[in-house]
């Protein structure tokens, strides 16, 4: 019997199987163990095997190809509405093993074991920069209440550190609140190298990747945000369009439509949220450029703020540049600046 489709439910130590054959019948359900799903799908001829996109499916899916097998990731929340009544490792076997077979259904592309370090980098380096921002946070709060305060912003670090190892420098804190604050300005002083070190081996990476080097050519976009789409978007031909691949990160308006009336709200927000945060600062930043000075495509930045709040203004803006990413990685091209009006 020829057997065509499977759907496997990932987890940490038991794996369940489902094997359906050409016609639909199921052939197998089976629970498995870690060590026991390679050697299961061993020297069999090939399966189409479809999972949900999950932490561990990438390296799954690179596993089982290696084996000859056809592996196609899904978004879990695509594979959700299969799933009959109740739900169990059973139920969502057979809805993966349903779902994959779906002529409408979204696949992820599978990562390679390069881009997901990348992405690591990235997801490591986050982490520095928000546990860097509660230390900082922690240090002021604690310091206005010695009526000690400091003006707000990353680069008042230096100043907020030598406040407390600075024993002359403000009598109003106690050597006792000092030492208590010690390990905290200790974990802020290591912070700051490991943050750069992460970026050092982003920035080799991008210099190393053309995908990357052509994304930074956009205005708003630096190394940083290059080297996440580039890292991310492995295939940008599944997108029709720059503004699938927007909506794809949430940038769009959500809509809320019925009876041939088009209702649209706000961004949806359903996508990579990482991205998406990226792409905002670096709008923000051309937002900060085009109010100061004048120069070629801000004038429709320029005329979007005389009309629109700044916060709506910087979304169009990253709607905007996403869609000028897609295409530039799509067609393989760099950022051609528009040329300026003339007269």
């Amino acid at each position: 019997m020829q057997i065509t489709t499977v759907g496997l439910d990932l987890a940490k130590h038991i794996f369940q199987v489902h094997v359906v054959d050409a016609a639909g019948h199921v052939v197998a359900r089976k629970r498995l163990r870690r060590g026991e799903v390679l050697s299961f799908f061993t020297g069999l001829s090939p399966w189409m095997i479809g999972m949900e996109a999950c932490a561990t499916a990438h390296h799954w899916a690179r596993e089982l190809i290696k084996l000859g097998h056809i592996v196609k990731l899904m978004p879990p929340a695509y594979v959700k509405p299969y799933v009959k009544r109740q739900k169990n490792d059973m139920a969502d076997a057979e809805a993966i093993c349903e779902a994959v077979t779906r002529p409408t259904m979204r696949f992820v592309p599978i990562k390679s074991a390069e881009q997901q370090s990348v992405l690591m980098l990235h997801r490591v380096r986050a982490l520095l920069i928000r546990q860097r921002t509660m230390l900082v946070h922690a240090l002021r709060g604690h310091l206005a209440e010695f009526g000690i305060i400091v003006a707000q912003g990353i680069s008042r670090i230096r100043e907020l550190i030598q406040l407390l190892t600075d024993e002359s420098a403000d009598a109003a804190l106690s050597p006792l609140a000092r030492r208590a604050l010690a390990p905290l300005v200790d974990q802020l002083l290591d912070l700051q190298p490991r943050i750069r070190a992460l970026e050092a081996e982003l920035l080799i990476w991008h210099r190393q990747s053309q995908e990357s080097r052509r994304l930074e050519t956009i205005p708003g976009v630096g190394f940083i945000t290059a080297t996440a789409i580039a890292a991310t978007v492995t295939d940008p031909s599944q997108f029709r369009s720059g503004r699938e691949f927007a909506a794809w990160l949430g940038l769009t308006p959500r809509p809320n439509s019925s009876g041939g009336k088009e209702r649209l709200g706000r961004i949806s927000k359903m996508g990579n949220g990482y991205l998406r945060t990226l792409l905002a600062v670096g709008a923000t930043a051309v937002i900060r450029y085009a109010r100061t000075r004048t120069a070629a495509g801000t004038g429709w930045i320029n005329s979007l703020l005389s009309k629109k709040p700044v916060r709506l203004v910087s979304m169009a803006l990253a709607n905007k540049t996403a869609r000028i990413a897609w295409a530039l990685l799509a067609r393989g091209e760099v950022y051609q600046s528009p040329a300026p009006a003339a007269g």
